[in-house]
């Protein structure tokens, strides 16, 4: 498992090992918070976004990154799959990255939605990407030309037109295609991105969401509740503040895509 933080350490842990083989090993370091990380299958390197605006590449063997990307500005989030790699910048910069061997950029764009990114993830087909942003939208952008006509947005995590959620994280599912997304708000949906129309609802659950993922069989959803600070220090309360790692268990009928309409 490989973590990074604000202390600027990109670590790797050695799962089900007690000390003193069980303390992580730090294999990289940011000059400023480390704010996402992934892992490459094809090269088993491990990427890394800071806040100090550079993309570093790690083997795990030496304290040197074999590559490394200055970019515009802080990396707010990154995914990789296969070997897409879709970074998210301050300023909406979307960077796309081809990391099948050597990692190289192959498209910058901006981002379809008008305020700031929160998070990105990439299709599993990796034909394209969904972004979200602090206004309580998604966007679904797809890389290749031909399948630009695809592309739309949509609200989500919001009460009303006033008030608005940041969508914190957006998880796809392997199987199906269809995903999930997260927000300030609390509530957890799943979305048929081909039929642009949601599966699921789950009312709030008492606190904010930062973070959720699917496992890789699908069949669980995980999702943190934790203060995600979009209300500042004044809001945050550690005597009733929750910090919790929850499971859900994913029932087919919950993120199977319907019959598509005609």
């Amino acid at each position: 498992m490989f973590t990074g933080g604000a202390d600027k350490a990109v670590r790797m842990w050695q799962l089900g090992q007690q000390p003193p083989n069980g303390v992580p090993q730090q294999i990289g370091t940011h000059n400023d918070s480390v704010k996402s990380i992934g892992f490459i299958p094809s090269t088993s390197l491990v990427v890394s976004g800071g806040w100090d605006g550079f993309l570093k590449f790690w083997d795990g063997k030496q304290s040197n990154p074999v590559h490394q990307v200055q970019l515009t500005d802080k990396v707010y989030d990154l995914d990789v799959k296969g070997n897409v790699l879709i970074v998210a910048c301050a300023n909406r910069v979307l960077y796309v990255f081809d990391v099948s061997g050597q990692p190289r950029q192959v498209d910058r764009m901006e981002s379809p939605l008008k305020l700031q990114t929160r998070c990105v993830s990439v299709f599993p087909d990796q034909t394209g990407f969904a972004v979200g942003s602090i206004e309580g939208r998604v966007g679904l952008k797809h890389v290749g030309n031909n399948l630009s006509t695809k592309d739309f947005n949509f609200k989500c995590h919001r009460k009303d037109s006033s008030t608005v959620f940041s969508v914190n994280a957006i998880s796809f599912h392997k199987g199906y295609g269809t995903f999930a997304t997260v927000g300030g708000d609390g509530v957890i949906n799943f979305w048929d991105k081909e039929n642009r129309s949601r599966l699921k609802f789950f009312a709030a659950k008492g606190e904010t969401i930062p973070c959720a993922t699917f496992n890789q069989p699908g069949n669980i959803f995980a999702y943190a509740c934790s203060y995600d600070w979009s209300k500042g220090a004044t809001h945050y309360n550690p005597s009733t503040a929750k910090n919790e790692i929850r499971l859900y268990v994913v029932k087919e009928e919950d993120i199977r895509p319907k019959q598509k309409k005609r």
